[in-house]
């Protein structure tokens, strides 16, 4: 069977690559082979280059890479040690603005080549970027003077995702974006997700034609006696039916090519998406990892000033009446007086960086398998940032809250010793403007907001009191252990926020996988059987 050559475009760090990436074909192969990634953001573009040089070397990484992540130090000089992969990664992976640069100049004749090269056998993947879309960034436009969508060039991003499959005319492809994609218009009437399904379709002079698949379509489970087609609703995914830990909701529109899509089941590429139903969590993936202490974004961050810092926070929190039912409140006051008492005791405080590796018992297996690397000897991007004394009572408020009343408290659950010196805290805005992580389910949606300040991905132990790390975010998304991300660690956090799940991305290839091959097959079938003919 072929390998089908991906086109990823709008990567990021490559999450969606990093699953197609890993589908395998059944005969020792990969089913896909990342031939370009193109992400405009330079750390992003790091991160993207270095992924693509470590897949050239297929399951096993270069000893150099676990020793640099094992041992610290300066990053080796890849293209001295492994000039050749380093090429195929240069190569693979561009940094290069969608919608800026003219692609007449390279991109363009890039494409042509792929597509030549791969004798038709092509899938395109990735999405636009989504601030014009999600309803955060189309509330921040709403406070801009003079804001009209129709000039936001970020609407329009997606005509370049339509350009380059005109171009490539793909096999297949995954197109994905938020939510907020689905109900955003242009003059307060048109969507502009009904255009871009037009679009993906083809529906314009001398386009190539795709029928649009739903993976995890509502409306069929619904009684309906005409052929099934997916409405704009179908096309959401939720992450969590999939075994990744983290409720993730986003569009992902996958297309097949007319000619190849003839003959198959409405839903056929829907059916083949097995819902995994592994309930992953947070503690799954999170209560193994080594553990981290804070650190203090003011004065002196030692050790011991940390440790007096939060046992005054944490005392602070045990006393105070929370207004809670008593039966709660006296919950509460036990389950805080004993987190003291534990962090008390402490013998030796964690460092703000890990050393160690680990993932809880009871981790699913599949998720186990796909997150651990055993040659790893320490977590990458597992440091924590620091956060005002302040926040520590808050955040050790959240996490004790939490495990009495089994939610995150709202901003009217705050005591008002807590309350934050902020004017809109009483209004209702940001009621969860400080929100912890449940161990016993998944995390609410990892967004490119982590890099602000930490406050709405409180870490579920109140122990460690603090917010989540880089890497734990990745665990969240489902990034292996040994995905490393680079540039400085507010750019680390926006990568991973900004990523597709690579768990969910393999299940999708997984999927398309499966169909592509199905329909190769009996392309072969009748071929053999035209040729027996032919030698009657």
């Amino acid at each position: 069977m072929p390998t089908y050559s991906v086109v990823d475009i709008f990567a990021g760090p490559g999450g969606l690559a990093e699953g197609f990436s890993s589908v395998p074909a059944g005969d020792g192969k990969r089913a896909f082979h990342i031939a370009l990634s193109i992400e405009k953001e330079k750390t992003a573009h790091a991160t993207l280059r270095l992924r693509s040089f470590l897949r050239q070397f297929g399951d096993a990484l270069p000893d150099e890479y676990y020793t640099f992540i094992n041992e610290g130090g300066d990053e080796p000089d890849w293209n001295a040690i492994y000039p050749e992969h380093w090429a195929a990664a240069v190569e693979e992976a561009w940094q290069f603005e969608l919608g800026e640069e003219d692609p007449e100049k390279r991109l363009n004749d890039r494409l042509d080549t792929i597509r030549a090269d791969s004798d038709g056998h092509t899938v395109l993947i990735g999405g636009p970027p989504c601030q014009a879309y999600s309803l955060v960034g189309r509330a921040r436009n709403l406070g801009v003077k003079d804001y009209k969508a129709e000039d936001d060039p970020k609407h329009f991003l997606y005509t370049e995702y339509i350009r380059i499959l005109d171009r490539l005319q793909p096999a297949a492809f995954v197109m994905e974006n938020v939510k907020g994609m689905l109900s955003s218009s242009i003059d307060g009437e048109n969507r502009i997700f009904d255009q871009v399904l037009r679009d993906l379709r083809g529906e314009r002079p001398g386009a190539t034609g795709y029928r649009l698949i739903a993976l995890d379509p509502r409306s069929r489970r619904q009684l309906d006696l005409t052929p099934f087609e997916p409405r704009a609703s179908d096309f959401i995914v939720r992450a969590e039916d999939f075994g990744v830990p983290q409720a993730r909701h986003r569009v992902i529109v996958v297309g097949l090519r007319a000619d190849l899509a003839e003959g198959l089941p409405q839903s056929s590429l829907a059916d083949l998406m097995v819902k995994h139903n592994l309930q992953a969590t947070v503690g799954h993936v999170l209560s193994g990892m080594p553990k981290l202490r804070s650190g203090l974004s003011r004065g002196p961050d030692g050790k011991d000033e940390w440790k007096q810092t939060v046992e005054i926070a944490m005392t602070f929190v045990a006393e105070i009446e929370t207004g809670l039912p008593n039966k709660e409140q006296e919950k509460f006051s036990a389950r805080a007086a004993a987190c003291l008492q534990a962090f008390k005791g402490l013998n030796d405080v964690p460092a703000r960086e890990a050393h160690g590796v680990g993932i809880a018992d009871d981790c699913p297996a599949d998720l186990r398998d796909w997150l651990v690397d055993s040659k790893l000897e320490t977590l990458p991007n597992h440091t924590t940032r620091g956060h005002m004394a302040s926040d520590l009572a808050r955040y050790f408020f959240a996490a004790v809250f939490a495990e009495v009343v089994g939610r995150s408290p709202k901003a009217s659950d705050y005591p008002d010793e807590l309350a934050p010196e902020h004017a809109n805290w009483t209004t209702g805005k940001f009621a969860d403007r400080f929100r912890v992580q449940l161990s016993g389910g998944p995390s609410t949606t990892v967004t490119s907001h982590i890099s602000k300040d930490g406050h709405y991905f409180i870490h579920p132990d109140p122990i460690q009191c603090r917010s989540l790390s880089v890497r734990e975010a990745a665990r969240l998304q489902t990034f292996p252990d040994n995905y490393l991300f680079k540039g400085n660690r507010t750019q680390q956090y926006v990568q991973v926020g900004n990523a597709v799940p690579p768990l969910l991305a393999r299940w999708i290839g997984d999927a398309l996988w499966t169909i592509l091959n199905a329909r190769d097959l009996d392309n072969e079938a009748v071929t053999e059987t035209e040729a027996l003919d032919h030698v009657d």
